[in-house]
């Protein structure tokens, strides 16, 4: 019998065992495949799901590699169910294909007859369709190649786009590198990325994303829109695209609720993209502005529901997602796979922190004991009050001075979510803050000023989880979050992963209170990073104070 690392299960989970020589050839031919659901010390455990086989068929794998790699690394026979249902699953793929017909426009057409007659009985798709031309075609609007793709993903039959893109307007971007080449991988994930067409690139916080949207950028030679989650992300960007290329002052616009600019490069913000009046979304017409040639969305599980549907519109664009998790806690990953395009490029946190490109970390959850009358506040409050209640217990306060005391030599970013337990740690640490009312001024301000160790803390609310670029931040300390989010962990996480000038380890403790929700919601919010190889050690809040 075979000895490889990999137990391959009828319930299409994969149990594969680090310390096996063969692990690292395993997981490189899993991959493409299989998502990585917990990674904890001996065996990671994959799953496969219906999205990740149609995500490696789209990357070009087909089921007999699927097939070869489960059997060729799996320790016991593999299940043979679970080989045909891959096979079955993969080839549902691909049987629809979207494509451009001289005559008719965009067509849906299919290899296989019986499946376009079932999609287009579907309450779902019938509607989206046109006149039937053949037996194997449709007619397609234009306007409805999004929300077809939408419909056919969530009827079991993904449609494989083959209809291309437009070029968009021509604008000259080269790369300068005078001080800078890009990495390996951020190379790989751009030619995977390219090859494709469309898609998304999943790299860690901090691995150096904005470089991949400068690559494709280069790659396209083209007005580019790149939509970004806050004023600050996009000024970030501003300075990364002057910086490694050939764009100017008067090439890049500012699309924000401070600025209207559209130029041949246009950064615009979530929020103004999402502003209503009336019921009636105001700005959503700059996708149509430009002939764009490239659309890049930043922190693309981030992307919000009404930008989704102006995606659905401009199929014709090419369109690159960025994130450091694909998590979406609104589980709309079928709509990212849809609307902006499949996984093109995924590298494992630890992978790329082996190779020195962030920073290793040492993740510690503290607990602390809520005083008598903390609890019976607790215990009496309404069950919704109840987490607020217990991540703003003030006995946090004492424990979070200490852990900054002790990373005195450091610089620390304090995290929460409630403005009122801001304001006590602002006063007890005698530290500014950053939180949703500080001016953007105020903001870059004191990022720079955090940067040049002029501050050496600075408390923060969820306004920093994401695209906020301070590359000496060594110390985070979460108070409070956004419930059990394992997606804002990962964010924030990634806000001390910058690699440093001297190599040090990055720190991130999670203070939370026993025997609670708190408690309760840090264990699932702890969950991705377990997944990505991180291991929390829980302390006790009395050993920090007493110096441990």
């Amino acid at each position: 019998m075979p000895d490889g690392p990999l137990i391959v299960q009828s319930d299409k989970t994969l149990l594969l065992e680090i310390a096996h020589p063969d692990a690292q050839a395993c997981r490189m031919a899993i991959a493409p495949f299989a998502e990585l659901e917990r990674s904890p010390e001996h065996v990671h455990t994959y799953r496969i799901t219906p999205l990740a086989l149609w995500n490696a068929r789209a990357a070009g794998h087909d089921a007999e590699s699927v097939v070869d790699a489960l059997v060729r690394f799996s320790r016991f026979p593999v299940p043979h169910a679970l080989l045909v249902d891959v096979a079955d699953t993969m080839d549902r793929y691909g049987r629809l294909t979207l494509l451009e017909d001289p005559a008719y426009g965009l067509v849906l057409r299919t290899s296989d007859r019986a499946v376009l007659t079932e999609v287009s009985r579907s309450k779902k798709v019938g509607p989206l369709l046109g006149a039937r031309i053949d037996d194997d075609t449709y007619a397609v609007a234009g306007m409805q190649r999004g929300p077809l793709k939408q419909a056919l993903l969530k009827v079991g039959w993904p449609a494989e786009d083959l209809a291309g893109y437009v070029d968009g307007e021509a604008h000259p971007i080269d790369l300068v590198e005078s001080d800078w080449k890009p990495r390996d991988y951020q190379l790989a994930a751009v030619e995977n990325f390219w090859a494709g067409g469309s898609g998304v690139v999943v790299l860690p916080s901090g691995a150096g994303k904005t470089v991949v949207g400068a690559l494709a950028m280069a790659e396209a030679k083209a007005t580019t829109l790149i939509l970004v989650t806050n004023t600050v992300s996009g000024r970030q960007w501003r300075r990364e695209l002057l910086h490694r290329t050939t764009l100017t002052e008067a090439d890049i616009g500012e699309y924000s609720g401070e600025k209207k600019e559209i130029k041949p490069v246009t950064i615009a913000t979530y929020q103004v993209m999402t502003t209503r009046r009336k019921g009636e979304y105001l700005h959503l017409d700059v996708f149509d502005a430009k002939d764009w040639g490239l659309i890049i969305y930043d922190e693309v599980h981030l992307l919000p529901a009404p930008v989704f549907r102006m995606t659905a519109d401009i199929q014709s664009r090419r369109r690159l997602g960025l994130t450091a998790t694909l998590i979406r806690e609104d589980g709309r990953e079928g709509d990212v796979f849809s609307l902006i395009g499949p996984k093109r490029y995924d590298a494992p946190w630890r992978e790329i922190e082996a190779q020195g490109w962030i920073a290793p970390a040492l993740c510690t959850e503290v607990r602390v004991t809520m005083t008598d009358a903390e609890r019976m506040t607790y215990a009496t409050s309404e069950p919704e009050d109840r987490y607020k209640v217990a991540s703003t217990a003030r006995t946090k306060l004492a424990v979070v001075q200490r852990l900054v005391e002790r990373h005195s030599d450091d610089r620390v970013l304090v995290i929460g979510a409630y403005l009122d337990q801001l304001a006590d740690l602002c006063e007890a640490l005698d530290a500014p803050v950053v939180q949703g009312s500080t001016s953007n001024k105020e903001r870059d301000k004191l990022f720079e000023a955090f940067r040049t160790g002029e501050i050496r803390t600075l408390v923060v609310s969820k306004v920093a989880n994401v695209s906020i670029d301070l590359p000496e931040a060594g110390v985070a300390i979460q108070v409070s979050g956004t419930f059990g989010s394992r997606q804002e962990e990962a964010q924030r996480l990634g806000r001390v992963l910058r690699p440093k000038a001297d190599k040090r380890q990055a720190h991130f403790y999670t203070v939370v209170s026993r025997d609670t929700l708190d408690q309760e919601y840090a264990a699932h919010r702890q969950r991705f990073l377990a997944e990505q190889g991180y291991s929390y050690t829980i302390v006790d809040a009395d050993d920090i104070l007493a110096g441990g």
